[in-house]
């Protein structure tokens, strides 16, 4: 009897809690006086820095970049369709990547009550070595279930022997366009319970979902 081929889907996923987070502000101002704009979006990025880089001291922050200072101005409309004075608009990204989910939390309460500030999400992380890792286990787990299939389905064809032939990811093994990746995939979700008086927000991590799906080919006789 030849050989028969027999080709599967291995799916696999789990589920991992955050290690770091990766909170995304913004400094705004605005008004009529542009020198007065600038400064005070530059005393808030000033302020700002130094929080930054004395939790980076402490180890709570593993790195933090700032944007450049961007100014724009306007001549705004009102309902009549008279055109106001003009209006000056500054704003500065900043980036903090924390390496300790409680010390974000109290820095959050901190400037939340700021506002020249605001915030614009958190995005949950693993470590580099963790989710190598990871990705590494789920994609073998991936494998193996494609091996078990494939292995019912040569049992119920009354065939005892499967050897592997090829194995790829999805989309690859038929010559096709790859599909997208199954990988990490960071959640966002901050919840805030108090912003009175710097009190710490209540953060609450979404778990990362770590994905791989492949596509295998078997032979068994």
């Amino acid at each position: 009897m030849r050989d028969v081929i027999i080709t599967v889907r291995g799916d696999h996923q789990t589920r991992v809690a955050p290690e770091e987070a990766v909170a995304r502000l913004t400094i705004r101002t605005e008004g009529g006086e542009r020198t007065d704009v600038m400064g005070r979006a530059t005393d808030a990025a000033s302020m700002l820095r130094a929080a930054l880089t004395a939790r980076q001291d402490a180890g709570e922050i593993r790195e933090w970049s700032t944007g450049r200072l961007a100014v724009r101005s306007e001549r705004p409309w009102n309902s009549e369709g008279k055109q106001l004075p003009l209006v000056h608009h500054a704003s500065l990204d900043v980036s903090a990547t924390f390496a300790n989910l409680d010390a974000l939390s109290g820095w959050l309460g901190e400037i939340a009550e700021l506002d020249a500030i605001q915030v614009d999400g958190v995005q949950w992380m693993l470590t580099d070595a963790t989710r190598s890792a990871v990705e590494a286990d789920v994609a073998a787990q991936a494998v193996r279930i494609a091996m078990t299939r494939a292995t019912a389905y040569a049992a119920a064809l009354g065939l005892a022997e499967v050897t592997a032939v090829e194995v790829a990811d999805v989309g690859l093994l038929g010559g096709g366009a790859a599909g997208a990746a199954p990988g990490p995939s960071p959640r966002m979700m901050m919840a805030a319970s108090s912003m009175d008086s710097g009190a710490p927000l209540e953060l609450q991590p979404a778990e990362i979902v770590v994905s791989a799906a492949v596509e295998a080919r078997f032979s068994a006789h």
